[in-house]
Order: C-alpha cells, then structure tokens, then sequence
C-alpha cells in the first residue's frame, strides 16, 4: 500500500496496561503524532495557521484494534490523505516491526475552523494537494 508519510517509533512501558499490551487510547496518540509529524514535514506549521485564524480539528476517529502492540516494540506508524468536501480524512495505519503485522488501522476525520466558521482552507489544501491519494 502506498503511503504519503511513515514515521518509525518505539512503545513505552507506561504506555501498557496491566495486560502488558498498549492501552488502546495510546494508539490515538501514535495517530496524533503521526499526523503532526507529516504536516510539519509538508511545511505546515500548527502555529503561523492559528495566528492567521486557522484552527484545524478532529471531526470523528474511528480505529480497528488488530493485532497488540506490547512494550519496547517498534512500529511504523503511517498515512494517506485525501479529502472529502470540507473533511481532511487521514487513513492511518498502525504495524508491528519487523513482522509488519497490522497492529491498528483508523480513519480520522479533520475539518477547519477559518475564523471560527466551518470552511475549506484554501491555503492548507495547497500544501496539502501534493500528498493527497485516491480513495
């Protein structure tokens, strides 16, 4: 599968439950980082956006829990983008290292808020445009 960005990481003991697996809201974090990484990447910076009134946000997440990450396991945390309407819908893959095992998969859905309205961004789809995939 074809992604626009991948980004390497390593879980944490704090991050696992008293089963010894990852709790599942730590998946979400990954996801969040992700995101956050691959934006900055892109040359999309969280700060200069809200000083100009550009605020985006999550609209809805939805994550299938697969296989268990477990503590000190490394996984590569990747993404595709494309949008609907006025959506940003990133789908986010989650792997085990170095099985590459399916550990999660989410869709996240993210809007903006130009001003405080609900509104396309013109300026971030422009940074964005080059990264999108097809659905």
């Amino acid at each position: 599968m074809k992604y626009a960005y991948e980004l390497k990481m390593k879980v944490r003991d704090y991050e696992c439950d008293l089963e010894g697996i990852v709790n599942n809201a730590n998946y979400q974090h990954y996801m969040e980082h992700t995101r956050h990484e691959f934006m900055l990447e892109a040359g999309i910076s969280f700060a200069e956006m809200n000083e100009q009134g550009i605020v985006p946000v999550v609209a809805r997440i939805t994550i299938a829990y697969k296989v268990p990450l477990r503590s000190r396991d490394e996984f590569l945390s990747c993404l595709r983008i494309h949008q609907n309407g006025i959506r940003y819908v990133f789908q986010q893959d989650i792997y085990r290292l170095p099985d590459m095992k399916l550990a999660a998969r989410g869709t996240v859905d993210t809007v903006c808020l130009v001003n405080g309205k609900l509104s396309r961004c013109q300026d971030l789809e422009s940074y964005l445009q080059p990264y999108f995939s097809e659905q």
